[in-house]
């Protein structure tokens, strides 16, 4: 399977505007009248990844994300329009996110996605899911395809090849 280089449809990537002063920096991650209709999130987690750690590939079958880069560290988003239906099925995108680049990035249903810290120093990740983790309760199976799993994945052999040629 084969993928080219391009935008993803209903990916939205938005760059944090921070509003300095002499106490430090603050930047909304997100608010409602900004994000598109068919996104609300449903909780929040924050998780921290080490130096050259690669989390996923993984996609959800009902579930979109919103993750947000801003700091410490810096990370390397990877994406794969894994949606037959969509126009932009088969389009792969990558954005550097972080502490240099403090953003971030509503991934729909359905592309798989990755990151992977390329800072020297341990990265944070916050994700406003639009899905609660196993449902009510955490009564539910988790809501992932996970391609890690799978050492024939194209995704995996995607980021293996742009690594060995980088």
């Amino acid at each position: 399977m084969a993928f080219q280089k391009g935008p993803i449809e209903g990916v939205v990537i938005t760059s944090f505007r921070k509003f300095v002063d002499e106490r430090g920096w603050l930047a909304e991650i997100f608010r409602h009248d900004e994000l598109p209709a068919w996104f609300r999130p449903e909780m929040s987690y924050v998780s921290v990844t080490n130096p050259g750690v690669l989390r996923g590939p993984h996609e959800h079958v009902d579930q979109a994300d919103l993750f947000c880069w801003v700091g410490p560290g810096d990370f390397k988003l990877t994406l794969w329009d894994n949606r037959p239906d969509s126009p932009t099925y088969r389009n792969r995108m990558e954005v550097a996110m972080g502490a240099n680049n403090p953003g971030s990035a509503i991934i729909p249903k359905g592309v798989v996605h990755c990151y992977r810290c390329i800072s020297a120093e341990p990265g944070f990740v916050i994700n406003c899911p639009d899905r609660l983790f196993m449902g009510q309760g955490k009564a539910e199976p988790i809501d992932e395809i996970r391609h890690e799993d799978d050492p024939e994945n194209p995704f995996v052999k995607d980021e293996r090849a742009r690594r060995v040629h980088a």
